[in-house]
């Protein structure tokens, strides 16, 4: 198998190979983004689709005999270097949350929280960015930034896998992708006076590597078209509340159904988690109509 029909499985868009280093490239999933990345080096190589992957994944020439020391060095000099880059990520997101001031932000009202603060960062063009931290246990490893569009980007290195953003940590876990849907799920649980701990997990593959370390709780996945939110959520091995219309969240739901019936149609995926069934599928059903 060729390093090209390697990338196309794990849903890479490689048009052209640049040898030596890691390259952002799209992926089927997310055409119009960069969320795949490859490093080749001619008998080995790495893929990765953030989407889907925690780790990258290694391929090796079918068609030279090379000797195993060679696949060794270039592990360890791949490991070197994504250490090193993942070092100066952290380092710079540390820079940037200093930078950055409580204040409103395009993306929050968008996504109906025009009077919500979160940390903004202002860039050398005045770009002003809504930051994320990203941290595994206390220590920061990057972020995300969010435009006024929507769009989101990590810092170029930076550590992902196991990283999240904890919200309010004093009871029930929920486990989310996005950091929108998650302000949808605190005001859901705010509402209802339950306590909870929120964990934005930025991405399908990292909710797995999240959720599968905290005992617990329920995952509430997006309806992706191609299945990848409620197949993460099955991994994850807990009940999860998934939207019956496909392409739609929880931050989706809550702007089109209100805030009652997104109460009870949380409160039943939360009472599955009570349930025996390794994993129990939770679908709004509408109550009345509402807004919230």
């Amino acid at each position: 198998m060729t390093f090209e029909d390697f990338a196309r499985i794990h849903g890479l868009v490689i048009s052209s190979i640049i040898p030596g280093k890691w390259v952002a490239v799209p992926t089927e999933d997310h055409p119009r983004k960069r969320n795949g990345r490859y490093k080749w080096l001619g008998d080995v190589g790495w893929v990765q689709n953030w989407a889907t992957m925690q780790a990258p994944e290694m391929w090796r020439s079918e068609t030279r005999d090379y000797r195993a020391v060679e696949v060794r060095r270039a592990l360890q000099n791949a490991d070197q270097e994504r250490q090193q880059l993942a070092q100066r990520a952290a380092k710079k997101a540390g820079w940037i949350m200093h930078q950055a001031k409580p204040d409103t932000h395009p993306y929050l009202k968008r996504k109906g929280f025009p009077d919500d603060v979160g940390n903004v960062w202002r860039t050398d063009d005045q770009e002003a960015l809504l930051v994320i931290p990203m941290r595994i246990g206390l220590r920061l490893v990057g972020c995300q930034l969010i435009d006024g569009e929507g769009n989101k980007k990590f810092l170029y290195g930076q550590q992902t896998k196991g990283a999240s953003f904890v919200m309010d940590a004093k009871g029930v876990p929920i486990f989310c992708e996005g950091y929108a849907t998650a302000l949808s799920i605190r005001a859901v649980m705010q509402a209802m006076k339950v306590r909870y701990t929120l964990y934005v997990c930025f991405s399908a593959g990292n909710l797995k590597e999240v959720a599968r370390g905290i005992p617990g709780g329920i995952v509430v996945a997006d309806h992706d078209p191609n299945g990848v939110g409620e197949k993460a959520a099955r991994d994850a091995d807990k009940p999860y509340w998934l939207s019956e219309t496909p392409g739609e969240d929880f931050n989706d739901f809550h702007s089109r159904a209100g805030l009652f019936n997104s109460m009870l149609s949380l409160k039943r995926a939360l009472f599955a988690g009570a349930a025996s069934a390794p994993f129990a599928k939770t679908a709004p059903q509408s109550a009345e109509p509402s807004h919230g």
